[in-house]
């Protein structure tokens, strides 16, 4: 009974993790309106973002109680959410620089590699034939699901491709750190109080490019709208599912089920916006549901010690 216990909370973290994925993979859209429509920084959308979603999570999990367990993860927790609020950062500076392609491939397949080879060599995953299945069929379906959907940018000078290729690593870095630290936190603090305080973190790191760039909110009710969007679905609930999976999974699961949002992505464009998935991203689509569903038959072997 207890395996079966088991097995069944593992699946359902692995489901949250997949939720969050696919919450983000629908603010990607909300996002291209805001710069391509609307003309905001991705300064300015991450700053808003975090800020709409630190207001709702205190309002739901701001308790006085709380701040003894804080005060003795408090430096984790201000190392975690700034990692949460640069990799989002570096992530929109490497799209607006060389496109969302070649930025995405990059920081989400990274993520999972670094992830896993170091949860190996501390002991937190075993390495066994399975996993490097799962991980190379997720990797290799993310990449035919995102190529296309990317594809057709205009050229960019030297300086900019590798200055968009950096922003893009050091997002995927901050990413695979930021996953390694959530389950500690959300065990030691609940997955909805590390949730608030790493969202509070968060907008307050990203407060900070007002020194250079203004942080304007929008006049107009369309963008105010889409803002609000991201903070309450895509901050708030979308990193407070993925904080209740990290506390439950390995490393390797949590960053392979978010591998979702570009799914999530390229399916909405085909559905709202007359993209339709060609052939090979089908069988990205097919290649990273099987792996996801690899990974909810295999033993949980993740801690957060």
């Amino acid at each position: 009974m207890q395996t079966l216990n088991t097995g069944a909370l593992q699946r359902a973290a692995l489901a949250a993790a997949c939720f969050a994925g696919f919450l983000w993979g629908t603010g990607a859209l909300v996002v291209n309106v805001l710069i391509v429509r609307h003309g905001f920084s991705p300064e300015t959308i991450s700053f808003w973002r975090f800020v709409v979603g630190a207001v709702v999570l205190l309002a739901v999990f701001g308790r006085p109680a709380l701040w003894p367990a804080l005060r003795t993860q408090l430096g984790l927790v201000l190392g975690a959410g700034s990692c949460m609020a640069l990799y989002v950062l570096c992530w929109f500076l490497g799209i607006e620089r060389i496109g969302a392609a070649v930025p995405t491939l990059i920081a989400l397949c990274l993520p999972p590699v670094l992830v896993t080879l170091l949860a190996v060599l501390r002991g937190r995953e075993r390495l066994d034939a399975g996993l490097l299945i799962v991980l190379g069929a997720a990797l290799a379906g993310t990449v035919l699901i995102v190529l296309r959907h990317g594809a057709g940018g205009a050229p960019v000078a030297a300086g900019t491709l590798w200055a968009g290729i950096g922003f893009s690593v050091a997002s995927a870095v901050l990413y695979a750190g930021f996953t390694l630290v959530s389950g500690r936190l959300s065990t030691g603090l609940g997955a909805g109080p590390a949730t608030m305080c790493l969202t509070v973190v968060a907008a307050a790191v990203m407060g900070l490019s007002a020194l250079y760039r203004p942080l304007v909110w929008p006049a107009e009710v369309a963008p105010e709208a889409w803002l609000l969007y991201l903070g309450v679905v895509t901050a708030a609930l979308a990193l407070l599912a993925f904080s209740w999976g990290a506390a439950r999974l390995s490393p390797t699961a949590l960053t392979v089920a978010t591998l979702v949002e570009p799914l999530t992505a390229v399916a909405l464009a085909a559905l709202l916006l007359n993209q339709p998935l060609s052939a090979m991203q089908w069988l990205g689509a097919v290649l990273l549901l099987a792996a996801i569903w690899g990974l909810s038959r295999r033993p949980n072997t993740g801690t957060h010690a």
